[in-house]
């Protein structure tokens, strides 16, 4: 009997699958991001458009670009979402910056404390704020609908020795991309900074040309650095790896009301998945971490302190040569005030 109605369900299933897309569509989105089908921004994106196809019943048609078919950096392809030819686009904050300065403000050190935080943080007005001004800053051109994770927290990671508090971090040559505030972190805690092109870095552990990095560890493991040397990994979680998704403001603005709400919810899914997806890779990542050999380190809370007590100058420093960035900065820190006073009630209340 039960065997009987499942096949029905199923069948039925089915059949309400092939109407919806046998629907005409009234809305394509088109969606782009630069990595691969392993990544969570792929996880993030295979939500969005189950949701969003699902919920408009067959209205909007979701299509996704994966890699460099559409755009090939965050310049180019922020541009095609202004200009729309891009509906939706995913950037790390380095990626956007040229456009958005301020949104380096997710990757100022020791502002989040944990997962839980970050994550409140992100799903209220702090964001809103930052598509606020995203909007005024592009002519309402670009729509900043949510952010999420793309690789957990960054944590500090080399070839040389065991880093435990920041003096193990003098004169490191520390790997950073070509951007100002994380070559000015690298030097507020002691170590040299290095920009070195992601693909080149495997090899540039391997002759010493670098001897660390700032990374997650599903993209240590992911390209495989343990075997050029990488064998330390500190879990300071100086920063939490947002991903800021864009959207084309005027193609977003031009389906009616009840299709947007569709697309919110979507996003809100997007970043529920992509929220997740880090925390269940990364188990087997550390795993395959130390099982090959790696040192991986817990600061102490006073060590946790004293990192975040020698980078504080990188704050002055973002505020001082940043566009608007005391503005965001003070938005970030009264969220994150928010956010402490919201998680920790919430768990005082469950320990009774």
């Amino acid at each position: 009997m039960l065997k009987n109605t499942l096949k029905t369900l199923t069948a039925a299933a089915l059949v309400a699958g092939s109407a919806i897309m046998a629907q005409a569509q009234d809305y394509t989105i088109r969606a782009t991001a630069n990595s691969n089908t392993n990544d969570e921004d792929y996880d993030g994106l295979v939500v969005f458009k189950n949701y969003v196809e699902a919920a408009s019943n067959g209205a909007i048609a979701v299509e996704l670009f994966i890699g460099t078919q559409l755009c090939s950096n965050g310049a180019e392809c922020l541009q095609g979402v202004a200009d729309g030819s891009i509906d939706v686009y995913i950037s790390t904050s380095g990626g956007a910056s040229g456009i958005f300065p301020y949104v380096q403000v997710l990757d100022l050190p020791y502002l989040m404390a944990d997962d839980r935080i970050a994550e409140h943080v992100l799903s209220g007005d702090f964001t809103r704020k930052m598509r606020a001004m995203a909007l005024e800053d592009s002519g309402d051109a670009i729509r900043l609908m949510t952010i999420g994770n793309t690789g957990g927290w960054r944590n500090f990671a080399n070839t040389q020795r065991r880093v435990a508090e920041p003096a193990d971090m003098d004169g490191l040559k520390i790997r950073t991309v070509v951007a100002d505030l994380p070559q000015e972190l690298v030097k507020a805690l002691g170590a040299s900074p290095t920009p070195i092109p992601w693909p080149e870095l495997f090899t540039s552990f391997q002759t010493g040309v670098v001897e660390g990095s700032k990374n997650g560890i599903t993209d240590i493991m992911g390209m495989k650095f343990p075997d050029a040397g990488l064998q330390y990994v500190t879990l300071d979680g100086h920063a939490y790896m947002g991903a800021l998704w864009w959207m084309s403001n005027q193609n977003f603005m031009a389906m009616p009301e009840d299709m947007r709400r569709v697309v919110v919810d979507g996003f809100y899914a997007l970043q529920q998945a992509t929220f997740a997806s880090p925390k269940r890779k990364s188990i087997q990542a550390y795993e395959d971490f130390v099982a090959g050999g790696g040192d991986l380190y817990v600061p102490t809370p006073a060590q946790k302190a004293a990192f975040a007590e020698a980078a504080a100058p990188v704050n002055d420093w973002f505020t001082a040569n940043v566009a608007r960035g005391d503005e965001i900065l003070t938005a970030l820190q009264e969220a994150v005030a928010a956010a402490e006073a919201d998680v920790n009630a919430a768990r005082d209340a469950d320990l009774n």
